[in-house]
């Protein structure tokens, strides 16, 4: 007879954390113990260097609550957190991080408020604890920005770390996108969503996985996907361009024909008007490049991501490896 299928899934992705991983099944299995129904935990090793991969093997073999998924390379945070989100069979599934910044004690809290309605409930960070100022300055820029611009609201000081009802995780689950944002995708499906403040603690142990050059990846990823205010920028900076170009245009005839002793009809004017016409060009063209390059990106219909190993779930394991579409 089946074991019968967990109410509560909690998904973690795992990017070389093996100086996390004990606290982090200490202090997420005494919330799974404290939970009125079945629970699994979902470990995704998203091309772990280090023991990351050995020690959920061992936690599988301690505890049958916890499944593990090994991907077959590095695919990437977002990826990691969408193979979890493809396995979870439970009616509500929550995804944390693996740095113990999310605290799992927070999710009796979350648990409580989809009791009350809520299909989508995500934690807000209220205070950073241990981070730079250059990291809260921009993290607090980006959020507004991107709520600014989005064609969706997304709220603001949010991360990954959220509750979702199954109706919306289906709802994820079917989404054929490649270049994902999942704190976006949850905002743009809708339902009734909520939050619960927390104040973000430091990473337990380990160095940090977000670097500047993937947060900023991440950023542009988020403002290309959710956004078309930067194809209306490169035209707003293309009619720019063109005025300027009339008015310039208009001043040397004018220099030329009744002043031409003007030292502003030499090189240096034509120069300016040159590299100023041509960075604009460079930034359009950029823009373009971002967007094409995800319809490339869509064309190809590669899968998503493969998997070289699977723990814990009932179905065979040649049946793992998802396209998401």
């Amino acid at each position: 007879m089946p074991a019968p299928l967990p109410q509560y899934s909690l998904v973690i992705p795992i990017y070389n954390e093996q100086e996390n991983i004990s606290e982090l099944y200490r202090r997420v299995s005494a919330v799974m113990d404290r939970l009125d129904s079945p629970t699994e935990l979902i470990l995704i090793n998203d091309g772990s260097r280090d023991k990351s991969l050995e020690m959920m093997r061992d936690l599988h073999q301690r505890d049958k609550r916890v499944c593990y998924l090994s991907l077959a390379r590095n695919f990437g945070h977002q990826v990691a957190v969408t193979a979890g989100l493809n396995f979870a069979r439970g009616r509500v599934v929550i995804v944390l991080d693996a740095d113990l910044q999310d605290p799992p004690e927070l999710i009796p809290d979350m648990i409580e408020m989809w009791r009350q309605g809520y299909q989508v409930v995500y934690a807000q960070r209220i205070k950073r604890h241990q981070e730079s100022w250059f990291k809260r300055f921009t993290a607090y820029t980006f959020y507004r920005l991107l709520k600014s611009l989005a064609d969706v609201n997304i709220p603001t000081d949010t991360g990954d770390f959220c509750l979702m009802d199954r109706r919306v995780v289906d709802l994820l689950n079917r989404m054929p996108e490649r270049n994902r944002y999942i704190r976006g995708l949850r905002s743009w499906v809708g339902f009734r969503q909520t939050a619960v403040k927390f104040e973000r603690d430091p990473r337990f142990a380990g160095e940090v996985k977000y670097t500047f050059r993937k947060s900023l990846s991440l950023a542009i990823n988020s403002l290309v996907s959710f956004s078309r205010i930067p194809l209306r920028l490169a035209s707003y900076l293309g009619l720019i361009s063109a005025v300027f170009s009339i008015l310039m245009a208009c001043l040397i005839l004018y220099w030329r024909l009744l002043e031409p002793n003007s030292p502003v009809t030499g090189f240096a004017t034509i120069a300016i008007a040159v590299f100023f016409i041509g960075s604009v060009q460079l930034i359009c063209i950029g823009i373009l490049g971002e967007y094409i390059g995800r319809i490339y990106e869509e064309v190809k219909g590669r899968p998503l991501y493969t998997l070289a190993e699977v723990e814990g779930f009932d179905e065979p394991f040649e049946k793992t490896s998802r396209s998401n579409s």
